[in-house]
């Protein structure tokens, strides 16, 4: 179920990268692929003889529910992640879509969390519980914990997260006091 490279050494000394990977996720995306074949089975071999109505429904249900499904299964089956100077970008499955980009002086402190699972969060995906924050759960395993300027946090799991951490911490800019974030 994981795919732990174990952090990727980037041409750049500036930028740090990470990845995670879920390759259960390519199940329901069969599913969805079914769905939308027999949609198009529906359509080119359908004997029904209770009208035109019930047929199109029939077939735009299979054809739509098999696309969302699809999409929304293949949008997560891995996560990239990279940190600049300047700020922490997170790309979602192979198209990298749903993107979000954190800038790094909106952070006040990263955590690493050993065990980050879909279960906490209510599933594999881009998530949102009030009490928890933001996450991008992909898989199981280790994390990333931002804590943000605004009091929320942003949870994303990915390879090499107490790497992504020290380097995030190193980059945060002092506060009044002189004591980083």
């Amino acid at each position: 179920m994981r795919d732990h490279p174990h952090g990727e050494v980037s041409p750049d000394p500036q930028i740090w990268t990470g990845r995670a990977r879920n390759r259960v996720q390519w199940l329901p995306a069969i599913g969805g692929v079914a769905c939308v074949a027999l949609g198009i089975e529906l359509a080119v071999t359908s004997g029904w003889t209770s009208g035109t109505a019930p047929l199109i429904m029939s077939v735009v249900g299979c054809i739509a529910a098999g696309l969302l499904i699809l999409f929304g299964t293949l949008a997560f089956v891995q996560v990239a992640v990279r940190v600049d100077e300047d700020c922490l970008e997170v790309r979602c499955g192979h198209m990298g879509v749903p993107r979000r980009r954190i800038p790094l002086s909106t952070v006040v402190g990263a955590d690493f969390a050993p065990q980050v699972t879909p279960r906490q969060w209510g599933g594999w995906g881009y998530r949102w519980r009030p009490e928890q924050g933001t996450a991008v759960v992909v898989r199981r395993g280790e994390g990333v914990v931002l804590r943000l300027g605004d009091g929320h946090t942003f949870t994303i799991t990915v390879d090499n997260a107490e790497a992504a951490v020290r380097i995030i911490r190193g980059r945060l800019r002092p506060d009044k006091s002189g004591v980083a974030r």
